[in-house]
């Protein structure tokens, strides 16, 4: 399946797969103005990639957490699911879990896209 991207901006880094048989695209942290950030203890920041991308009807992207920043770097993924029905920049809810404050700097790989595909389903009350 093709799945269509575009920029936001000039300074974005494109998604990137490591291996052809990756279930995930890595994603970068790619702000339009150029600098990293710093994400201090038990905080969270709002992560722009300038990216955004087509989803499929029927279909879901989830970013996930990449295993070498969640390990090495103690830098967690919050839930974030992108729906087919958005258009917008994707950004990454990215959580220091660790002791020490994070230095995140511009191109460094802070997360993961996986294409899922969503069921259709509908919920009816149950009387009671």
């Amino acid at each position: 399946m093709m799945i269509e991207w575009c920029r936001t901006h000039l300074n974005v880094h494109p998604p990137t797969r490591g291996n052809p048989s990756d279930a995930g695209l890595d994603i970068h942290f790619s702000p339009a103005d150029n600098k990293s950030i710093t994400i201090e203890p038990g905080e969270s920041a709002l992560l722009p990639t300038g990216l955004r991308f087509g989803v499929p009807h029927g279909y879901m992207l989830e970013v996930k957490n990449r295993s070498s920043v969640a390990a090495k770097r103690s830098l967690i993924v919050g839930a974030c699911v992108v729906d087919s029905g958005y258009s917008g920049e994707i950004f990454v809810n990215l959580h220091n879990i660790g002791k020490t404050k994070k230095v995140v700097e511009v191109g460094d790989k802070i997360a993961q896209l996986v294409l899922i595909p969503v069921v259709q389903w509908r919920c009816f009350p149950v009387e009671e």
